[in-house]
């Protein structure tokens, strides 16, 4: 981390000053016990999506499950256990539930990871600057609100392909500029495009936080992601003190929520850190290419904060087989079948919490799961990014094409896309094709982005890694020296 910019401080701790900002640590949103009592006692007034600066304490896996964020503020850590009579397997499938953050999807805390430091080492200039939001989705989605509650300018890059809600939400919440970029999930190149033309066309005027680059993106998942998966885990193990965690499974992505793996492999290292992608864009599995529905995911390239040396497998899904579980999952017929085959209500009431991404990652999982023979023992977890909110518009488009959802299409999707999930399409990696992952960063970064050799080759080391994460705690104390100085908090 280079010297403070004294000069840019100083503006925006008189902004944060003014508007009543207090900037939440990570430590704090891994554990929001450690949050100040004045900001809970706010808290308690204030809706979970309102726009209002103390809502970045609820950037937390730690959340109220409701919508209003309750009086009780904060609990245990929101997570969502998969049942056999779903999965086809006995191992234990878990997953993190992004619904209960601002936004509705966990991308809100990437994109923190990626302003906080900014904002307190003056790197960022909030009075001046605009900051700019390349995304397939959620994470700019994130950004925006982040700065909303820090009250400055926010720029959305997102593929026009993206689903209608997405949009509608960031012109409602005031986005200055909103550029809507050719193709669907897997056209990254032309979002990175768009960020060149705007480098060029506005200069300093702009900083872009790039979450496929930016390692405050793999450092909040590190921090926050990782010991929530923990926690969770501990308090099964309690109950079964010989289970295991078996498996780490995450879409890629930017390769942010993959780096919760991070921390899972120091100190779990049988883990397996499975990376999942579209079948139909299949870059890690066989360096291939295409489009896919499988929104917010990102492809036809190796994100540059993605360490491949760390992951153990890659799955390729179909997309076809998400939108199928997306009726199954949410449509009246889908949920009736699955309770006459033993689903639990309470579990049943809860599937529309997986949106697209989060069935990849299931589905995902419920693979390798198969793939390794995995018993009652093991347990696999997995991030369901956001929920159906997010994907209303698509099971519209689904019921004009297929035509209405029965009890027959139900049956034949559980047999099929549940039960039938199969372990083709699964590549167990070994050193060499882990350095070959490595290797295919070169073109993206080195030959498009303005990366050096030096670099990529600095990124195979594991002291790198450990480096990068090391910058948590400096982190941290920057943010409260930072709170001190606007002296809104109680000494």
């Amino acid at each position: 981390m280079g010297s403070l910019k004294k000069d840019v401080l100083k503006k925006t701790l008189k902004r944060c000053k003014e508007r009543n900002i207090v900037i939440p640590t990570f430590a704090q949103q891994r554990d929001p016990a450690k949050i100040p009592q004045k900001i809970q006692s706010q808290l308690k007034g204030i809706g979970l999506w309102d726009v209002h600066p103390s809502n970045l304490f609820r950037i937390t896996w730690k959340n109220n499950p409701k919508e209003n964020g309750g009086d009780g503020l904060y609990g245990g850590v929101n997570f969502l256990e998969i049942p056999p009579e779903i999965t086809g397997v006995s191992a234990r499938i878990v997953g993190l539930v992004g619904k209960w953050f601002p936004t509705g999807a966990h991308k809100v805390g990437a994109a923190f990871g990626c302003l906080a430091p900014r904002l307190v080492t003056g790197e960022f200039d909030p009075s001046t600057q605009k900051a700019v939001w390349p995304s397939t989705g959620n994470y700019c989605r994130g950004g925006a609100f982040d700065c909303a509650l820090l009250a400055c300018d926010a720029i959305a890059i997102l593929p026009k392909e993206m689903s209608k809600e997405r949009f509608d939400w960031l012109k409602q919440i005031g986005t200055s500029e909103i550029f809507a970029t050719p193709g669907c999930e897997s056209n990254v190149k032309e979002i990175y495009d768009k960020c060149w033309e705007l480098r060029k066309e506005r200069g300093k005027n702009i900083v872009i936080f790039n979450q496929f680059d930016e390692f405050g993106n793999a450092c909040w998942h590190y921090e926050v992601t990782a010991t929530a998966i923990e926690e969770v885990f501990l308090g099964l193990q309690k109950k079964n003190p010989r289970a295991r965690l078996a498996a780490y499974v995450s879409a890629t992505g930017s390769a942010g929520t993959i780096n919760a793996g991070e921390y899972l492999k120091k100190k779990y290292p049988l883990v397996r850190i499975t990376a999942s992608e579209a079948l139909q864009c299949p870059t890690l599995y066989s360096n291939g290419f295409g489009g896919h529905r499988i929104e917010g995911i990102g492809d036809k390239h190796v994100p540059w904060i993605h360490n491949v040396r760390n992951t153990d497998m890659v799955t390729a899904i179909d997309d076809e087989q998400t939108m199928r579980l997306l009726r199954l999952f949410n449509e009246p017929a889908g949920q009736k079948f699955l309770a006459k085959n033993g689903v639990k209500k309470d579990v049943i009431q809860k599937l529309p919490l997986l949106g697209i991404s989060g069935l990849c990652n299931l589905v995902s999982a419920i693979k390798v799961a198969k793939y390794y023979e995995m018993g009652k023992d093991d347990v696999l977890f997995t991030v369901f990014t956001d929920s159906s909110d997010m994907y209303r518009s698509r099971l519209t488009e689904l019921e004009e094409a297929q035509g209405p959802y029965g009890e027959p299409e139900a049956g034949a999707d559980y047999a099929r896309y549940l039960l039938g999930t199969g372990i083709d399409w699964i590549k167990e990696l070994n050193y060499q094709d882990r350095k070959a992952l490595h290797h295919l960063k070169y073109f993206t970064w080195v030959e498009q982005q303005g990366k050096t050799v030096d670099e990529i080759n600095a990124l195979w080391s594991p002291e790198f890694w450990d480096e990068k994460f090391s910058q948590i705690p400096e982190w941290d104390k920057l943010i409260e020296d930072f709170n001190r100085q606007t002296g809104l908090l109680p000494k």
